[in-house]
């Protein structure tokens, strides 16, 4: 009985869908409505999100305008925005929050696609894990045999396979961030 690899392909997936989702969430100098999706304001005592309360507009390549539906909610979104990691000064005229991006530096630039890719290494070292999960389960099936010798090779080779798609997958994903971020 050949090893069902479909909860670990499936644990693959999630890690994929994680990192790019983490993706989404650095600056790159463009206005992009994702780099809010992790701030939460207090809204009546329980933490919202922001798109949950407000319409987010991206403007042109740099701004990003947030209207909320109810008024007294601007200063709790506004304030959320100031204590955020996200280092942009909120523009509040009562009625809009505008978020201006500057451009980026070489510098930060850089610095930014070395934590992307610090961040891939990290998926693939999860990818890696799941793989030795399924190993060990392949190991532990064929100790008691439930598993015959040819059965752990084709399943370790699954396995295998399945890793070296993701990985190259989580390379991919990687190279295409580090390319938008190193535009000017």
């Amino acid at each position: 009985m050949k090893l069902d690899t479909r909860d670990y392909e499936t644990r693959m997936k999630k890690t994929i869908a994680s990192y790019t989702d983490n993706l989404s969430t650095i600056r790159a100098g463009r206005a992009n409505p994702d780099v809010l999706k992790r701030i939460n304001v207090d809204y009546y005592g329980s933490p919202t999100a922001i798109s949950s309360i407000a319409e987010i507009k991206v403007v042109d390549a740099r701004t990003i305008t947030i209207t909320a539906w109810d008024k007294s909610a601007m200063k709790g979104i506004e304030k959320a925005i100031l204590t955020s990691d996200l280092g942009i000064n909120p523009q509040n005229d009562g009625s809009v929050i505008r978020l201006s991006f500057p451009p980026t530096t070489e510098e930060r630039r850089r610095e930014l696609s070395k934590q992307i890719s610090k961040m891939g290494e990290d998926a693939k070292v999860a990818i890696r894990n799941i793989r030795r999960d399924a190993t060990d389960a392949i190991k532990t099936q064929k100790k008691n045999s439930e598993m015959t010798e040819d059965e752990a090779k084709a399943s370790e080779k699954s396995v295998q396979d399945l890793t070296d798609k993701y990985v190259k997958e989580i390379d991919a994903v990687t190279a295409a961030k580090t390319k938008e971020i190193m535009e000017i």
